[in-house]
């Protein structure tokens, strides 16, 4: 059952993604839209087989994402929708020519996406009580080692990382100007989940003490 749906969620990802992107681009010919599916589904794929050998219940856990919280629902209704736009504009780009991005930042950003993406795996080594949802999970206990102690969410950073460079791969300017309402919706989701954590998490205002940073060391 884990496994069907654990296929079922990739194959879906990808047809959805692949509309989305290739559609309005109008042909399959869109080279910069290859890319993105490599660098995102490939290392998607590799994540997936390990986690059902060595981490089923990890894998079951981020397989779920109906949210609880009306806030949270909201922070992720308005973050399909970011992504729906963000990446519908960058086809339209390539279709019609808006931007003129050069080849060595669209390598850049697949190499920065990549290294987020190496960051998201170390954090889901480091914690086994990561969910695709805002909650406190039996037997939960703080995190502060590795990752952890350099920022409070580092699942939260990598996935800035890796967001944020995902139309500079598809080589458009307008499809990055959408994607940043990210860094807005992730603050508001952070914020809440750490009022939860604070209240239902024993010892996480200690962590907080300790680990100054939520998102961007030195800066937030």
């Amino acid at each position: 059952m884990l496994l069907t749906k654990a296929i079922l969620f990739l194959l879906v990802g990808m047809l959805f993604v692949g509309i989305l992107v290739f559609l309005p681009a109008g042909t399959l010919s869109f080279h910069n839209g290859w890319l993105l599916m490599g660098v995102l589904f490939i290392p998607m794929l590799l994540m997936g087989v390990v986690m059902f050998f060595r981490a089923p219940d990890l894998l079951q856990k981020r397989l779920n994402h109906k949210e609880k919280q009306g806030e949270q629902k909201a922070v992720v209704s308005l973050s399909a929708l970011m992504f729906l736009c963000s990446f519908v504009v960058s086809g339209l780009d390539f279709r019609f020519g808006w931007s003129a991005m050069p080849k060595w930042l669209i390598v850049l950003s697949a190499v920065l996406f990549l290294a987020g993406y190496a960051m998201y795996a170390e954090v889901l080594r480091e914690n086994a009580y990561l969910s695709r949802t805002v909650e406190v999970q039996a037997g939960q206990k703080v995190v502060s080692t590795g990752l952890y102690g350099v920022v409070r969410h580092p699942m939260y950073s990598a996935t800035l990382l890796m967001f944020l460079s995902m139309p500079l791969i598809l080589g458009s300017w307008w499809g990055l100007i959408i994607q940043l309402v990210y860094p807005a919706l992730i603050i508001v989701r952070l914020q809440a989940e750490e009022r939860l954590l604070v209240q239902e998490l024993d010892g996480y205002a200690e962590y907080r003490q300790k680990v100054k940073f939520r998102l961007i060391p030195g800066i937030w």
